[in-house]
């Protein structure tokens, strides 16, 4: 039987296979450049590879089939590589990669209540601020103006390295191109991302403010069900558990 050249071992490398050790554990664990991911034989937590070659399967309508994942339909998958993605860029600047986590998790919270696409939301929540880095090199300036002309070409970038739809990468982009000002208001996912980022950002953006202060800035900020849920039971101390 004639294997695909791009997935073919014998045109591999040395450096194709590799160990990677656990984050759990610190099992070594083999991986092959084509394995999307891997389960720890000694604790059984999943492994993401952190050198995925995608090779062909990048452009290729039999990725599924081949590799057994699709980086355009696995929104999972996309998750683990694009948080990867989003720690190199800001590399090791820890106070903003727990940013883009923060709200990562709020906005999987909030698009699994309001059914928008999980692909996009999880995307737009990790590159969110992703043209931090690159304003402060151009700019000298980490300012809202900067990150939302400056974000958009590097998500842009990122995510062409994935078998992504031209419709969802402009819809990305979109988001992380106004989620401070606010000038993409038409779809359910950028409310996702919106809410998220001021569910992490309240408590500095509004410290000491009064319940009933507060009250008024959800009310009028926060464009969710869900979001208005969540930060009731963060900053008002009532609500579902």
């Amino acid at each position: 039987m004639v294997r695909c050249p791009g997935q073919d071992e014998r045109f591999w490398k040395p450096a194709d296979v590799f160990e990677v050790q656990c984050a759990q554990c610190g099992t070594s664990v083999e991986f092959f450049k084509d394995e999307p991911k891997l389960k720890c034989r000694n604790c059984g937590s999943i492994m993401v590879n952190p050198k995925i070659n995608l090779g062909c399967a990048q452009w290729c309508q039999y990725a599924d089939q081949c590799l057994g994942v699709s980086p355009a339909s696995d929104a999972s998958f996309m998750r683990d590589r694009l948080i990867d993605e989003m720690k190199s860029v800001f590399a090791g600047d820890e106070r903003r990669i727990k940013h883009a986590l923060a709200v990562l998790d709020y906005a999987e919270q909030i698009q699994q209540a309001e059914g928008a696409d999980p692909l996009v939301v999880k995307a737009a929540a990790i590159l969110h601020d992703i043209g931090i880095a690159e304003a402060e090199r151009q700019y000298g300036s980490a300012s809202a103006k900067y990150q939302e002309m400056l974000g958009p070409p590097v998500a842009e970038a990122i995510l062409k390295k994935y078998r992504l739809s031209a419709e969802t990468i402009e819809h990305i982009c979109r988001i992380v191109g106004s989620h401070h000002s606010a000038s993409d208001m038409g779809t359910v996912e950028f409310n996702c991302v919106w809410d998220a980022d001021w569910l992490v950002n309240i408590p500095e953006v509004f410290e000491g403010k009064q319940k009933s202060e507060l009250q008024q800035v959800i009310k009028r900020t926060l464009r969710t069900g869900k979001g208005r849920e969540i930060a009731s039971r963060l900053f008002l101390k009532f609500g579902d558990a």
